[in-house]
């Protein structure tokens, strides 16, 4: 199996850091928005998304100067502008004290070095009822949460093994039971479990070569189906593998997707539409694409690709 080209690899992500960077107002939440308090989670999280991809990219040192000027101001315009210095995590919190959503967004900006003392007082006491450890949630999601509370230096309020254990990765079931909602289960338990690439070496091996041996068939399946944002979020859980395959084929079907600004759709061509009505279809696989590509460059200027 061919390795995609280095070269190919950052073209996608440089072109998706542009695009994000361009519409960044966009995460912006309306006054609307704020005044009324309807669906404030869902539009913050996209907030929470971005700073994990300029985190990764941070990390990963894969970035050109100019990719890495751009990274650091849309972290600044984030916490800044996006989250008022951290106040919206910290009202929604106090709005929400069980809502495990502040945390989960504060956690890769604690690490960057970002700071509310309010927010840490609000998630802190949270944390010592009985009902924060009730919480009732997707095993794949508990790993989050325990990922989010050990990244701000806090004991975890569970135990990630038998989280792990409880997911459907972790039980290893038939390959051809995969459908759509399953396979980003299986994305998001290796993102957590990884710490969203930080440390792959987390993964379990009996996990790491199931998915070693049936990632390219569940890849070439979404790609079939022009999935792009679930194409890209294999490539990344690819790029987590101790030797990953950086396919060459399915990294230039999604390449070739996305559009020349940069965007990259969720399934087969561009949406048509006001510039908001695209960004809030478009936004998530976009930011995919930054992180799949963050990822597999590192991992290609490394000595551990599949051959």
């Amino acid at each position: 199996m061919t390795a995609a080209s280095p070269a190919l690899l950052h073209r996608v992500g440089d072109r998706a850091l542009a695009w994000l960077d361009t519409n960044r107002e966009h995460f912006r939440l309306t006054d609307e928005d704020l005044a009324s308090g309807r669906g404030i989670v869902e539009r913050i999280k996209p907030v929470g998304e971005l700073a994990i991809n300029m985190r990764v990219l941070s990390r990963e040192g894969v970035a050109g100067s100019r990719q890495h000027d751009i990274s650091v101001r849309l972290l600044d315009y984030a916490w800044r502008d996006l989250l008022d210095g951290g106040n919206l995590l910290a009202g929604l919190q106090q709005q929400e004290p069980l809502s495990p959503v502040p945390l989960e967004i504060y956690a890769s900006l604690h690490e960057l070095g970002y700071r509310h003392p309010g927010l840490e007082s609000g998630i802190d006491l949270a944390r010592t009822t009985a009902s924060w450890r009730a919480l009732e949630m997707m095993p794949n999601r508990r790993l989050g949460l325990l990922n989010a509370e050990r990244k701000i230096g806090l004991v975890p309020s569970g135990d990630s093994d038998q989280a792990l254990a409880a997911t459907w990765l972790g039980r290893r079931p038939e390959p051809w039971t995969v459908q759509l909602h399953i396979a980003y289960d299986i994305t998001h338990t290796v993102f957590h479990l990884s710490d969203w690439g930080a440390t792959p070496d987390r993964i379990p091996r009996e996990i790491a070569d199931y998915l070693s041996l049936y990632l390219p068939a569940w890849m070439a399946d979404w790609a079939e189906l022009e999935h792009w944002d679930l194409l890209g979020e294999l490539l990344v859980v690819d790029a987590c593998l101790p030797r990953p395959t950086l396919d060459a084929a399915m990294w230039g079907l999604y390449a070739a997707a996305q559009a020349p600004d940069g965007a990259m759709p969720v399934q087969g061509a561009m949406p048509q539409g006001d510039r908001d009505e695209v960004f809030d279809v478009v936004h998530h696989p976009t930011l995919v694409a930054a992180f799949a590509s963050a990822m597999a460059t590192s991992r290609a200027l490394s000595s551990d690709v599949a051959a």
